[in-house]
This record gives structure tokens, C-alpha cells and sequence, in this order.
């Protein structure tokens, strides 16, 4: 295998830096080559120094003057170093490239990755909202293109090594594994007292606050139901998911001869990441499986009454596009509104589901409509919360 040049968009976030690693240890089969960096100037000086990339790229001009003016006093010459948007879909389509990593939190990706399959790109896709919030449109993109969107998230990255067990027609139903997340024996009458100290305390996984927060109302796994419905072209019914606390099997597939087959492996990113990047082969790594860890496994159906996020998610999955948006967008509005205090945990669900009542269903036809369905779908998530602090006070 040739070496592989890497785009990764989200570099110093914790599958950017996971991806680094994979390149750091396969050093003959991949070199990054563009980097995208968010607004962290410090880790985005430290890996411009350590790989050298062609470009990179960074939130604002003020920042990328910055780096500019640090490496230059650093003796770092040759890269190019951009900003914004246009930097991050630079990055996504520069022309060496071989493989982009997609792994912008949210829809701030989401340019860049439908730029980087125009552009023809292979994508490693750790962006579920892309998918969530503009699937029709980067599907037939991808189609029409040629181009393999290889799934990093762990279950949908399981999902896609037990399909090669069989033909898409021989499918019954895929399962996605939920941990559960921290509240998953918590009483119920506790729900409206959960604190963000609380809901920020992962049992399995150490990941961003958002997707630590959805975690714990399991609008992630709601999301994944979604991302899982375009990924392998099936309908809601079809996508079930499993409370399955160890997480040492990442997800199933279900054959209609009864056969289920699972993908079992260490909780580590870097394993996920390293399939997408490789595929269609593998390489050895040393991300072993304790084969002790086997020793109990447990699987609950998952209690919609305890995680109302489940079933919104269903219901937009089975909507329209818009509502995937919709739903999407005012997780993260009430995501962050919960983590600043301003709104109690079950208010989220609550924001979700008024958000998702005056949402018309509608199929977006470019990136361009999505943004603008998702900055709507914000506005009237700010409207709900401050209509219910204005009810409470």
C-alpha cells in the first residue's frame, strides 16, 4: 500500500489528534497533509511544527496571523495558512490529498465535507451531523462521484466490517450498542435535578461536552439511528438500538437466516479510525481486546419514557430531512443553554420536541438551504427556552 496523504478536518480535536496518532505509528503508509484546526492556536503550532503540512487553516484571519507570525519566529516555512470556511474547504479539496477526515463538531463541517466529496475525495466521516442534517444531498453527491464515505463513529464503523459478512438484500436489521450512558438506572422522578457535573460524567467513553451531554439524554444514539439510515440505505424500522452497558460490542447486524454477527474491540477510537483510513485492508496495530472482558455482556431495550431524545429521533428519521435538521439543531442549542445552567435536563427533550412541532417537512436541495433550515431551527430552540424561563419565573 502506497502512502495515503490525510486531510483532516478537526485536527486538534480528539479524532484529529487520534488520526495523528495512526500516522505517527504507520508513518509508510500515512502522512498528513492539510490540517484544519478550529481555534486551538497552540496545538495548531504544535502539529504545523511536527507534520509540516501544505496548508493549514484555522477559525479567524486574527488567529491565522498569529500562527503565521509563530511560525515564521519558529523557522517553519512553506505552509500555507489560511482561515474560516474557505480554509477548512481548502483543506477538504486540496488536491494531494488522498483520504479526508471528517471530524468538525456539528454543521460547521459540513461545507467542507460535501466540498471534499465533489472534489472526489474518500471520506472518513466522524461528522454525523453531516449526514443527519444533509444525507439526501451527500449521498447522491458521493453517487454521482464515485466516492466511499468510510464510517469512524464506533458503531457505524462496526456496522460496516459486519456487513461484509453478507449482501445487502440478506440483511434483516442492523442494532446499534448504547452504553446507556450515566443515568440509565436513575430514577426517573431525579430526571429534572440532573445536574451538567453529573450528565459530563460518561461511564465508557471521554469525549466533547456535546456529545457527552447527548450521551446521557441518548440523542446520540438518536442521531446514529439517523446517520445509520442513510449510511446503509434502510428505513427507521430497521435501525434498532440495544443498551448493552459493557461497550465491548460495538454494534450488530442481523442476517434474515437468523445469523447475527458483532464487532467487538478495545474502546478506542484510534481502532475505528485506523479501519477507515486502511480499508479495504488492515494493518496490525496493537489495540488488543481483553478477551475477559467477555465474561458478562448485557442487553436492555432502551426506555423511551427515560430518554424521550430516542423517540424524537425516530419520529424525525421518519419525517422528513427537515426534521432531522430541526431535530440537530436544537439539541445543540439546548445542549449548551442545559451546560450554562439556563435550562434543566429534561428541558431539552422539551426544546427538541417544540422545535420539531412547528417544523414542515421538506427535502433541502443544496448545502445552502440546509444551513439556512438549521439557523431557523435555532432560533425557534432560543424562542422555546425563553418562553419556559419566562413560564417558570
Amino acid at each position: 500500500m502506497s502512502v495515503k496523504k490525510i486531510s483532516i478536518l478537526g485536527s486538534t480535536g480528539s479524532i484529529g489528534t487520534s488520526t495523528l496518532s495512526i500516522c505517527e505509528s504507520h508513518p509508510d503508509q500515512f502522512r498528513p497533509v492539510a490540517l484544519a484546526a478550529g481555534s486551538n492556536l497552540e496545538v495548531a503550532f504544535e502539529q504545523c511544527v511536527r507534520w509540516r503540512p501544505q496548508v493549514v487553516s484555522i477559525s479567524t484571519e486574527a488567529l491565522a496571523d498569529q500562527l503565521s507570525a509563530r511560525l515564521k519566529t519558529a523557522g517553519v516555512s512553506g505552509i500555507e495558512v489560511l482561515h474560516g470556511t474557505a480554509g477548512t474547504v481548502r483543506v477538504a479539496t486540496l488536491p494531494d490529498a488522498d483520504f479526508v477526515v471528517s471530524a468538525i463538531v456539528g454543521v460547521a463541517g459540513l461545507e467542507a465535507t460535501y466540498a471534499a466529496v465533489l472534489a472526489g475525495k474518500t471520506i472518513g466521516l466522524a461528522n454525523k451531523e453531516c449526514l443527519v442534517a444533509a444525507g439526501d444531498l451527500i449521498l447522491e453527491a458521493a453517487r454521482i462521484h464515485g466516492v466511499a464515505l468510510l464510517p469512524i463513529d464506533s458503531e457505524h464503523n462496526a456496522i460496516h466490517q459486519c456487513l461484509r459478512g453478507g449482501a445487502a438484500n440478506e440483511v434483516k436489521q442492523i442494532w446499534l450498542t448504547a452504553s446507556g450512558g450515566p443515568f440509565r438506572n436513575t430514577p426517573l422522578a431525579e430526571f429534572e435535578h440532573i445536574t451538567p457535573q453529573q450528565a459530563l460524567k460518561h461511564p465508557t467513553w471521554v469525549m466533547g461536552q456535546r456529545i457527552t451531554i447527548d450521551s446521557a439524554t441518548m440523542l446520540n444514539k438518536g442521531l446514529e439511528i439517523i446517520e445509520a439510515c442513510r449510511l446503509f440505505n434502510l428505513p427507521p424500522e430497521k435501525v434498532k438500538v440495544t443498551v448493552h452497558p459493557q461497550s465491548t460490542i460495538h454494534s450488530l447486524v442481523e442476517y434474515i437466516d437468523g445469523s447475527i454477527l458483532a464487532q467487538i474491540s478495545v474502546t478506542d477510537m484510534r481502532l475505528p479510525i485506523l479501519y477507515a483510513m486502511a480499508y479495504p485492508e488492515r494493518l496490525p496495530s496493537d489495540l488488543t481486546f481483553d478477551m475477559a472482558a467477555l465474561s458478562q455482556l448485557d442487553f436492555q431495550q432502551p426506555d423511551f419514557e427515560r430518554f424521550p431524545c430516542l423517540r424524537l429521533a425516530y419520529e424525525a428519521a421518519g419525517a422528513s430531512q427537515a426534521h432531522c435538521i430541526a431535530l440537530n439543531a436544537a439539541d445543540e442549542i439546548a445542549v449548551a443553554a442545559f451546560l450554562r445552567g439556563e435550562l434543566p435536563f429534561l428541558g431539552i427533550p422539551r426544546t427538541i420536541e417544540r422545535v420539531l412541532s412547528l417544523t414542515s417537512s421538506a427535502s433541502p436541495a443544496s448545502i445552502q438551504e440546509v444551513l439556512t433550515a438549521d439557523r431557523h431551527a435555532r432560533e425557534q430552540a432560543h424562542e422555546a427556552i425563553r418562553t419556559a424561563a419566562a413560564v417558570v419565573a
